[in-house]
């Protein structure tokens, strides 16, 4: 239907303790971690996340209460919504607010006062998400909110990119304070947007229909990836080089 999907989480908390994972290390030298460790707080991670294209949009905080966590994702939405095709190109009419909405029980406003629908959000069941002014700023900028059944955080792709960003940026390590977490949080999805890894759709049911192999399932969530195709397999019979 032309319109942009965008799921968002928040991540944590992170504590200052040793994370266990792998590393490089001499041979017969293993890492070890420090089995004492001092408590200097917790980090958060807010995530933005498109999983067609599989940019994501972080911000690493030390607390999510509503006031940070809407203020960061008015102002990520709206830069989200200025990139979008204009709004003559968007789903225009009121119906389409009435396709999404079913039974959700948000204060909406009249369908035919709202502005063209531009994006579905989809966000986890908490209080916090459905707060009336939230809602209000979502529906009044083209943005329409869906939410994640109680214990059905799986349906939410953010979970996935998450897991990816925390064992890339934790595993191994002992940070020593809140701002190294947020730090290397940030950095790894700076490096992740080089070159992104898009995420679809994915499951049992959905290969049985389809037919084909659904690709790489990702955890916290059904998100899948495609596999690469560059890959070329060596022949079995005869000199490869001569191949």
């Amino acid at each position: 239907m032309g319109l942009s999907v965008w799921t968002q989480d928040e991540a944590g908390p992170y504590q200052t303790r040793p994370y266990s994972g792998a590393s490089w290390q001499p041979v017969n030298q293993p890492r070890q971690q420090d089995h004492e460790y001092v408590r200097a707080g917790t980090a958060k991670l807010l995530t933005l996340f498109h999983p067609a294209s599989g940019q994501v949009r972080v911000k690493g905080v030390v607390e999510s209460r509503n006031p940070t966590l809407h203020g960061w994702l008015q102002s990520e939405l709206t830069a989200v919504l200025a990139e979008l095709p204009p709004v003559a190109e968007a789903v225009g009419d009121w119906q389409s607010w009435e396709q999404w909405q079913q039974d959700l029980q948000l204060p909406f406003l009249p369908y035919r006062e709202l502005p063209p629908l531009r994006m579905l959000l989809v966000l986890d069941n908490l209080a916090g998400h459905k707060s009336e002014s939230l809602v209000r700023w979502l529906l009044e900028h083209g943005i329409m909110p869906l939410y994640t059944p109680l214990s059905g955080s799986w349906l939410n792709m953010a979970e996935s990119i998450q897991r990816i960003l925390k064992r890339r940026a934790l595993d191994g390590q002992h940070p020593q304070s809140t701002s190294e977490i947020i730090d290397w949080l940030e950095a790894v999805a700076k490096h992740w947007n080089r070159e992104p890894t898009p995420f679809v759709w994915g499951g049992k049911r959905r290969a049985r229909r389809r037919r084909e192999p659904s690709g790489r399932r990702l955890g916290g969530s059904g998100a899948y990836t495609r596999p690469r195709s560059h890959y070329q397999p060596m022949p079995r019979n005869g000199n490869a080089r001569d191949k």
